[in-house]
């Protein structure tokens, strides 16, 4: 007999959303080990002592979280898909007939609490992935991504000297067929400061501008694509964003030009928990970043207990700097050189003990001087030979061309590069470099596309670092969960606790045996 059913509202009903919401559901689970009351304590300062209630921030952060579990990045739709989950309702402690915070309380709470309160949280999660022997500590694998910013490249600036504006754009900047063609967009509200507006880049690099703006603008705007929004050449020397000042011009190889936030990222290797993560302005380069990461992750890791051996990343980070700096804080390195490196002329031979060079002729190439590189702003060492070695030498022309006497100058941190290169190009090396590139390279694949880090929906570089913090929290929590089950499932903790057993008893026995021999002694 076919059925059909009829559907009428009750008009009272018992309904609990613990008894609908199963137990092996994840927001379930994740409310039973994620607490987060310590919160209460710490953001007390922010609220005033009268007026309305503001959102609860154990609810706050349980929101955000789950915006990034299930990549959402509008407020607004976060509100609108947490109103129709039952078990998200039951994880951030709603009913069915409360209603939910409105989504712009979300934007100014984030805004109202400091970078430090979602730093405070991140390692809180960390924490619970130490506590369950996820991390390792002793390798960390560190890479970088550009993160697309909230805001538009049609609504740059250019950075405007004091002469007048018109005569500045005819020197520095050929207006291309596409730039007549697509309407300038002035942007709503200018949030730069006079720093930010103004030119700071020399006459060279202007000129430099200068002649790929020609370039551009008679040969690109005729290839595929050059209409897009983002094709025209910029650069952060001439044009700034008034939207979002904290945000860079920068590209990938095959990819329009667009405003991002650089995400450093730091990975453990054991079970590929991140252990720290931060925004950084997009212009920048990340070897000149590493000491500020690796300060604070080893801070962080230190204070749990952990001890850090090896930095692991990619050619990016390369420095002679770097490498002397990890060395200092007792970390080995395994970061590919670049390919221009020389650790001095390949004809001649270096005598570590008198720090200096063999010509091929066997002449000594002494040490001048150590001096600061005016391009590359790096240390490197001089050594020169005087001219009266080079007189009537039947290599002279080969060797040394136009000038009298041989020079030539070498980084001063060669014995930092070999030592790395060696760690580098040994068994260990190349099994670090496969633990690099299937840890951390995945993660960020992860954030990206799975948990709302496509692009940064907050205006500023303090904003962006809390967006990226709430991101790798929701990564961590959801590998926290699926090693919990794995382990349950199979056992390991019951194992795990044996073994802890048996070894405080050995331990207590092994003590007492020693004390009955001391008095037995005495």
């Amino acid at each position: 007999m076919q059925g059909k059913k009829d559907y009428q509202e009750k008009l009272f009903n018992n309904f609990q959303l613990s008894n609908r919401v199963p137990k092996t559901n994840f927001y379930r689970r994740l409310k039973g080990v994620l607490d987060l009351n310590f919160l209460y304590k710490q953001t007390k300062e922010y609220y005033g002592e009268s007026g309305q209630k503001s959102i609860d921030p154990v609810v706050f952060f349980k929101l955000c979280l789950v915006g990034y579990l299930e990549n959402l990045i509008s407020d607004r739709k976060l509100i609108s898909h947490c109103s129709m989950r039952l078990d998200i309702l039951y994880f951030i402690g709603y009913d069915i007939d409360e209603e939910l915070p409105w989504h712009s309380t979300i934007s100014r709470t984030r805004q109202l609490f400091p970078e430090s309160i979602f730093e405070e949280v991140f390692t809180k999660v960390l924490q619970m992935c130490i506590a369950t022997g996820m991390v390792s500590g002793h390798t960390q694998a560190i890479d970088s991504a550009p993160v697309k910013a909230n805001a538009s490249m049609d609504t740059l600036e250019l950075k405007v000297p004091e002469e007048d504006l018109e005569d500045h754009l005819k020197k520095i900047r050929a207006i291309s067929a596409m730039d007549k063609e697509v309407p300038y967009r002035k942007s709503k509200d200018n949030k730069s400061d006079k720093d930010q507006r103004s030119i700071t880049a020399s006459k060279k690099e202007l000129d430099a501008i200068k002649g790929r703006n020609k370039k551009w603008a008679k040969d690109q705007d005729q290839r595929p694509g050059a209409g897009n929004k983002g094709a025209k050449y910029t650069s952060n020397k001439t044009h700034y964003s008034p939207t979002d000042p904290d945000a860079r011009i920068s590209v990938k190889p095959g990819k329009a030009r667009k405003l991002n936030y650089l995400s450093q990222l730091s990975v453990d290797t054991a079970h590929h928990v991140i252990t720290d993560i931060r925004a950084y302005h997009a212009d920048g380069k990340d070897n000149q970043q590493l000491p500020d990461i690796v300060k604070r992750l080893q801070r962080r890791l230190w204070k749990n207990g952990l001890v850090w051996e090896n930095c692991v990343a990619d050619t990016g980070y390369s420095s002679g700097e770097n490498y002397a700096f990890l060395e200092q804080q007792g970390l080995k390195s395994f970061i590919p050189p670049h390919g221009t490196y020389k650790g001095g002329p390949s004809n001649m031979f270096y005598v570590k003990e008198h720090d200096h060079y063999l010509c091929p002729r066997g002449e000594i190439i002494p040490f001048k001087k150590v001096f600061l590189d005016s391009r590359t702003k790096t240390k490197k060492k001089s050594y020169r030979a005087s001219s009266k070695i080079c007189k009537g030498c039947p290599l002279r022309s080969t060797c040394l061309g136009k000038v009298n006497e041989k020079q030539f100058s070498v980084t001063y941190f060669r014995a930092e590069y070999q030592r790395n290169i060696e760690r580098v190009n040994s068994p260990q090396g190349r099994y670090m470099k496969g633990k690099r590139q299937s840890t951390v390279e995945p993660v960020f694949g992860t954030l990206t596309q799975f948990m709302g880090m496509r692009k940064i929906n907050t205006l500023g570089l303090k904003q962006a670092n809390k967006v990226m913090h709430l991101s790798a929290m929701a990564y961590n929590l959801k590998k926290y969960l699926k090693f919990e089950q794995k382990r349950s499932n199979s056992g390991l903790g019951k194992r795990a606790f044996k073994v802890f057993v048996k070894s405080v008893v050995q331990h207590l026995f092994l003590a007492l045996l020693r004390h009955q021999k001391l008095t037995f002694q005495y």
